[in-house]
């Protein structure tokens, strides 16, 4: 196993492949189509991303941040692309990883356009069933807003197991007064917490292929 600077172990520079789509590293090339996706109006709701979120923003974490996210140890970001189209659908990042734990937290998002196709789900379980198989990783964690209900039927989706809520602890964004065109508010809210573990996964491959897709079918 490779071990990262910090003395943790690093994750594999891999992709992940699933019928409808491909897992890979963020490359350069898709910095246009990240900064756009960062600036929906959902993405600064539910998240803590720059408001407005600029391509240099973009560039310095494609190139720079999440890379030291993997040779470090902490997590691993990948793209998330349609097969046959190659345009990025949104991105899965696991962080917060604890190596003796095996253990990491995993987060999404998907662009605009790509939502209500099951993307999130089937992105989420091909990495979770990666991160079990080949990684040995024994739990992975989820935390979404409390009014997040997208959010929350992926944990379901994939079979989480809701473990309880964390009050107050995440600040989410409202439009000022609710103008579309107005600045944002920070508002306090509660995270809910999810766990996954490797028992949790059995059987959510069939249902979701019952569904029209298969979640999972290789990686390299």
């Amino acid at each position: 196993m490779t071990t990262a600077s910090s003395g943790s172990p690093e994750f594999p520079d891999i992709s992940i492949s699933t019928e409808r789509l491909v897992l890979r590293p963020l490359e350069e090339a898709d910095v246009s189509a990240y900064t756009e996706m960062m600036n929906d109006e959902l993405v600064t709701a539910w998240t803590s991303v720059p408001e407005p979120y600029t391509e240099t923003d973009a560039r310095t974490w494609i190139t720079r941040l999440a890379p030291a996210e993997r040779a470090e140890g902490r997590g691993i970001v990948l793209a998330v692309t349609e097969f046959l189209t190659q345009r990025l659908v949104g991105i899965i990042q696991l962080r917060a990883t604890d190596w003796r734990v095996r253990s990491s937290e995993l987060s999404y998002v998907v662009a605009p356009w790509a939502r209500g196709e099951g993307y999130a789900s089937e992105a989420a379980l091909a990495t979770a069933q990666w991160l079990f198989h080949d990684q040995k990783f024994e739990r992975i964690e989820l935390r979404t807003a409390a009014d997040n209900t997208a959010a929350q039927q992926v944990a379901q989706k994939i079979g989480c197991i809701s473990e309880g809520v964390l009050r107050g602890a995440w600040i989410a964004r409202t439009r000022n007064g609710g103008d579309p065109f107005g600045g944002w508010l920070d508002t306090r809210t509660d995270l809910i917490v999810w766990s996954l573990l490797p028992e949790d996964i059995e059987g959510v491959s069939e249902s979701l292929a019952d569904s029209g897709f298969s979640a999972y079918s290789d990686w390299n």
